[in-house]
């Protein structure tokens, strides 16, 4: 916990300065940037050899741009998406050369080219990159006009150097087929063995393993197209994963109850020990799907926490409340070992060395669905109040404004500017100054790295060619962990290649890079400072959405409570929906804390309502866990009552949030609904007291959370909310 002393939060500017300079060595990967250099290195190593360079530097750009969308995911998605880069690519090519032609239809081309790019932020990060990249390939091209045919070989040539970066990303697929899948998998159990060494103790932080809980859904999630055996097995070890992350949870939070009523009990060495051995186990398991290895025998572990089940359920204790307490837990550690056990024989089985057969559960949704999905999100961003919509304009705008100025001011190279619009020009604050900053400062280091190298080194072919992989190497290697040092590598790799063409001398294409990237980069800024789009103001959509998806997963919970179906496919989809937006609230509200202008109120408000958002996660984690876990007993006639208005306040907060007004009476009392469902029946029951409990503490969490975001919003209280 937090002490009375920490220190102060950093305000708005220092914390956009620490983005600034923020270094993250997790994503260092020297692999992927050995392939990606050999990419772009290899095709101008044969256009030197056969002398074709000026073939050989239009499949190296194509490379160069394709790598851009290279990463670690599962081999499938990754070659779709480098395939789909590569085919972008060649037409972006041969559009841009083509209509390079006429400067006007070039402006024209370009304008809808950006206005199109910029839409694909709608559906996500990785095909807004794509729409990005496809964006430069078409500035930086439409300054190279050609005639129809070489239009039309330009953009092949662009085609194949992609197709060769593929290659190279895919070229390990058979050996390791389902290695990223593992490594996935393997980072969430060993994330899980941390959880159980060091259990949360706080229910306002961040629920453990969220990340790697959300990276693994992420990189399995293509799997759900594949009609294999191994599929069905990564996705039932996910399952797993998913189940002894709530078991560890709900013993946590038993734990701290138990030592409440006795803290020097010694059912507390029993707890304890039960958190060691799945700690060990899991932390096994991680390393095991990592690496590729079969996981050794852990049989002894199992049967002694079979043997610590044992001796709880042999304790008896002269307090009813702590011996319902002691029963969650066993029944909880019964529920654990079976999930580690089936952990364990899935693992076994996912490696190379293993195979057992699983029946399929179901098909993957159909295409037509998928294509009506993308439809109506594309249409619903289509309005001013969209940030994607208003970053289209921006962008689009921008695109235009830069190509007009450049032909009235008759700049050479002046492409350079509607790249770096396209780069610099982001959604968000944080992201388009931040890159705004670095471009420009990383720019001017990046000229003067090159004339460095340019006056250091000897000016024959082959040793600007080994410097070109030198500067790709650390572009790919060094250069996601920090936009800066992107930009210096980039403009120095950028400037070597130009001076590869021979059209340009070296000194020219550097003082053309700095003038145009200044330009560039100032209208960016100019485009966003004119029309921002503040996080702040989209934080409580990301609110109402999360509370949304928080209804629908309490309504699936309701739903497998009545049934005594604690394992339902639609109770799991909606739990990874629910988590999924907390975790887009999170970054939202983290965009919105670094923004200048918002208050130290807000930022404070923004907090409390984030924690107040994983107190009620937690709470309905633990309902599912323990539900999972109790003796079936049918739900009181209180019960119903309850979750209606649970469901009835979530949704009149989710409408508060987008606009709409919530008056006094629309706002349910939940606190006698819960009054009334602790006295509809004997408490003492198994799954009724853990339902009593658990149901106080949504009660508890809706309720802040329902004030908080009273607050937010303009409405300092409300009458009912206690």
């Amino acid at each position: 916990m937090p002490s009375g002393h920490e220190t102060a939060r950093p305000g708005p500017w220092m914390a956009f300065w620490r983005g600034v300079v923020r270094f993250q060595s997790d994503k260092l990967d020297p692999k992927l940037a050995m392939r990606n250099t050999i990419g772009v290195t290899l095709p101008l190593v044969i256009g030197a050899a056969t002398g074709s360079m000026a073939g050989g530097l239009i499949a190296s750009s194509g490379a160069l741009n394709v790598a851009f969308r290279d990463n670690q995911s599962p081999y499938p998605e990754r070659g779709r998406h480098l395939l789909q880069a590569s085919v972008i690519a060649g037409l972006a090519v041969f559009l841009g050369s083509l209509c390079g032609n006429s400067h006007w239809m070039a402006v024209m081309l370009a304008t809808a080219w950006a206005f199109a790019a910029g839409m694909l932020v709608a559906l996500g990060q990785a095909p807004g990159d794509l729409g990005t990249m496809s964006l430069v390939m078409l500035c930086v091209y439409s300054g190279v006009p050609l005639p129809l045919h070489q239009a039309a070989l330009s953009g092949l040539a662009a085609f194949g150097g992609g197709l060769l970066q593929t290659g190279l990303a895919v070229a390990l697929w058979p050996l390791g087929r389902y290695a990223p899948e593992r490594r996935a998998l393997g980072a969430l159990f060993s994330t899980l063995a941390g959880t159980a060494t060091s259990p949360p103790a706080d229910a306002g932080q961040a629920l453990p393993a969220t990340a790697q809980s959300n990276q693994a859904q992420t990189t399995l999630a293509a799997l759900a197209r594949e009609e294999t055996v191994e599929s069905e097995r990564f996705q039932m070890l996910l399952s797993q994963a998913e189940r002894i992350r709530m078991s560890l949870f709900t013993l946590a939070r038993l734990r701290i109850r138990i030592e409440r009523d006795r803290p020097a009990a010694g059912e507390l060495e029993i707890l304890d020990r039960t958190f060691e051995l799945p700690a060990r186990i899991l932390q096994a398991l991680g390393e095991a799907l990592t690496s590729g290895r079969t996981p050794a025998d852990h049989s002894e572990e199992c049967r002694e926490l079979d043997e610590l089940a044992d001796q709880l359920r042999a304790l008896n204790t002269a307090s009813p409340s702590l011996e319902a307490k002691l029963d969650d837990a066993r029944r909880q550690i019964d529920a654990l070992v079976g999930q580690l056990r089936s952990a364990i024989d899935l693992a076994s089985n996912a490696t190379p060395a293993g195979s057992t057969e699983f029946a399929r559960r179901e098909s993957k949704k159909h295409w037509t669905l998928q294509w009506r999905g993308t439809i109506a999100t594309l249409r619903a961003n289509l309005n001013v109040e969209s940030a994607a919509f208003r970053h289209v304009v921006r962008l689009a705008v921008s695109i235009a404004a830069g190509d007009a100025l450049a032909m009235n001011l008759g700049l050479s190279r002046s492409y350079w500017i509607a790249m770096t619009i396209a780069l610099v020009l982001k959604p968000d604050f944080g992201s388009t100054f931040s890159r705004g900053v670095l471009r420009l400062g990383g720019t001017l280091g990046g000229v003067v790295f090159a004339t460095g190298l340019f006056h250091a080194l000897p000016q024959s072919l082959w040793v600007q060619i080994a410097t070109i992989a030198a500067l790709m190497f650390v572009l790919r290697w060094i250069g996601g962990a920090n936009y800066g040092i992107f930009a210096v590598a980039v403009t120095a790799l950028v400037v070597y290649l130009l001076a590869l063409k021979g059209t340009v001398t070296p000194g020219d294409a550097m003082r053309a890079r700095a003038i145009n990237t200044m330009i560039g980069g100032a209208i960016a800024l100019i485009a966003y400072a004119a029309w921002p789009t503040w996080e702040r103001h989209q934080v409580a959509d990301a609110m109402a959405q999360m509370l949304d998806k928080f209804r629908a997963y309490f309504h699936e919970l309701d739903g497998s409570y009545r049934r005594n179906d604690p394992y339902a496919a639609a109770l799991d989809r909606a739990r990874v929906a629910g988590r999924l937006a907390r975790t887009n609230l999170e970054a939202s509200i983290e965009r919105a804390m670094g923004e200048p202008g918002i208050s130290a109120e807000r930022v404070s408000l923004l907090k409390a309502m984030l924690a107040s958002s994983h107190r009620l996660a937690y709470a309905l984690l633990a309902l599912e866990a323990g539900i999972a876990g109790s003796s079936w007993a049918p739900p009181r006639d209180a019960f119903g009552p309850f979750a209606r208005d649970v469901e009835l306040t979530l949704y009149h907060l989710a409408s508060a949030l987008r606009g709409s007004r919530i008056e006094a009476s629309a706002l349910p009392d939940l606190r006698e609904d819960h009054h009334a469902l602790i006295h509809s029946s004997d408490s003492q029951t198994d799954r009724y007291a853990l339902v009593n409990v658990e149901t106080d503490r949504i009660t508890n969490s809706l309720n802040t959370l329902s004030g908080e975001i009273l607050n937010w919003i303009g409405r300092d209280s409300i009458p009912g909310i206690r």
